[in-house]
């Protein structure tokens, strides 16, 4: 198998798209700007789906499921949030279609207009904030804390594949809560379960932080996340956590008794992560020769491959690896044994070197004569033989020791490439030749950020949470300042 991957050096756009299509995770559709996961791709999202759920479960959250259309007048109830998505949203207008009298096809039947038109959900605050109004009666029934799993529809002109789709699959909590510092805790908790994920599952490091105002999701009071650095020295918003403050309540007069029995608004918060992960974990690990993943979300942790001249042969091996495959399988290693004979060890080799495999195993007569297999590694690409009585302990060290190294090369990769600067003149040039993320202070003036964006493209990722305040100028107009902020070039 031929992988012939563009290397990141030359283009590393076009390198990231030929992997996302070549590894068999995704592709474009016949609808544009939306796409098909493919299985491989979708093992990945399950197993990021499984982790996370176990994680909001474990925090107190359960799982519900709201109305994919929203009626228009819905969104109109919050204005700052209907101004924010009003360019992306799609309308259904009419509900039923006929053959053309002209006999040139199906159109669009005049007769079967909506009285109100709906909107595909970009985001589920309105209908789920509508839903709260009939749930929510006293203190007794809070804090509400509700997920959802779904698909959302936003309709971008300029895509790409898992980065930024007209449709894509994510997941949105939505809760509820008697105070506003219980909904401020809420929204900083799961903000702090999002960066446990990504560090511990995806292997990526983040920083935490909140959005200025003009970054902020539309109706949040605040607006937290978790921003990672990419390999080509942009970063990426990898989650985000809403405190909503009482807009939404007040919007849609969501009411609670408290304990004098004197009614208030309840105060709220949302949060979501979506397939935009795919691409962050993509971008974070993989090398000139394909996937490199984390084992913790890899759908095949272990694979065996079988070196072999006829089918004798191929037989006893299999009988050599059936006991490995259960064993491992029984300590929950998800593992592999590739016996087609349709093709060759080496064909073999580079697909599961392009699909990111942590652990590879081969085997051949001489191997069963020596009592060993080889095996190798996909983030060092590091060969070894080991006995086979010693196979199954080496495998646990490796798929813990790769989780570990690919954290710590992002990590290095990281700490090299935040810059601190002082000066336009030093954050311009930095910016161009060497990217990442700068930290720099700035006055805190929407004026100043916009410029920014205007003359660089670099944008305010986020105010980080454990950075100190440092007395300062603002590095364009040299305002005073009291913290660093971090900029970037961003997806």
């Amino acid at each position: 198998m031929s992988k012939n991957l563009t290397k990141r050096e030359e283009d590393y756009s076009k390198w990231y798209n030929e992997l996302v299509v070549k590894a068999d995770l995704a592709e474009n559709s016949g609808v544009r700007g939306c796409m098909v996961i493919k299985p491989y791709g979708f093992a990945i999202w399950e197993k990021m789906q499984a982790a996370l759920d176990k994680m909001f479960k474990e925090t107190g959250h359960e799982n519900a499921y709201f109305p994919l259309f929203i009626p228009k007048s819905y969104l109109s109830k919050e204005a700052s949030h209907v101004e924010g998505f009003a360019k992306e949203c799609a309308v259904v207008t009419h509900y039923r279609l006929k053959n053309d009298e002209n006999g040139s096809g199906i159109i669009v039947d005049p007769e079967a207009k909506l009285e109100e038109e709906l909107i595909v959900r970009p985001t589920s605050e309105t209908i789920i904030w509508d839903t709260y109004r009939r749930w929510i009666q006293s203190y007794r029934d809070l804090p509400l804390l509700i997920n959802q799993w779904a698909n959302v529809v936003r309709w971008e002109m300029r895509t790409r594949l898992f980065l930024r789709t007209a449709e894509f699959l994510w997941q949105e909590g939505h809760t509820a809560h008697a105070t506003e510092r219980e909904a401020i805790d809420e929204a900083e908790l799961m903000l702090g379960v999002y960066a446990d994920f990504a560090e511990n599952h995806m292997a990526m490091p983040v920083i935490q932080g909140v959005k200025t105002e003009s970054e902020r999701f539309a109706g949040a009071v605040e607006t937290y996340c978790i921003e990672a650095l990419m390999q080509d020295g942009k970063a990426l918003q990898a989650g985000t956590s809403h405190f909503l403050g009482q807009n939404f309540a007040k919007a849609f007069d969501v009411k609670f008794a408290n304990k004098e029995g004197k009614k208030e608004h309840v105060w709220a918060t949302s949060w979501g992560v979506s397939t935009r992960l795919m691409g962050a974990l993509i971008m974070t690990h993989s090398d000139d020769n394909g996937l490199v993943l984390p084992p913790k979300l890899a759908p095949i942790q272990v694979v065996i491959v079988p070196i072999y001249r006829g089918l004798e042969q191929l037989d006893a091996i299999s009988e050599k690896v059936a006991p490995l495959v259960k064993e491992l399988r029984a300590k929950g290693i998800s593992v592999k044994y590739d016996n087609r004979d349709t093709h060759k060890p080496g064909f073999k080799f580079n697909e599961y070197e392009l699909k990111g495999v942590p652990v590879r195993l081969a085997i051949g007569q001489r191997d069963m004569d020596n009592g060993t297999f080889e095996v190798a590694r996909r983030d060092t690409l590091v060969k070894e033989t080991i006995a086979a009585n010693a196979v199954v302990e080496k495998i646990e060290f490796l798929l813990d020791d790769i989780q570990k190294n690919i954290y710590k090369k992002a990590f290095d990769y990281r700490k090299e490439n935040i810059t601190e600067v002082d000066s336009y003149e030093e954050f311009k040039k930095v910016l161009e030749e060497k990217g990442g993320f700068i930290s720099a202070h700035w006055d805190g003036s929407k004026e100043t950020e916009d410029r920014i964006q205007t003359e660089t493209k670099a944008t305010i990722r986020c105010i980080p949470l454990d950075v100190e305040e440092e007395e300062g100028v603002c590095m364009v107009t040299g305002k005073p300042s009291n913290k660093r902020v971090f900029f970037a070039k961003a997806y």
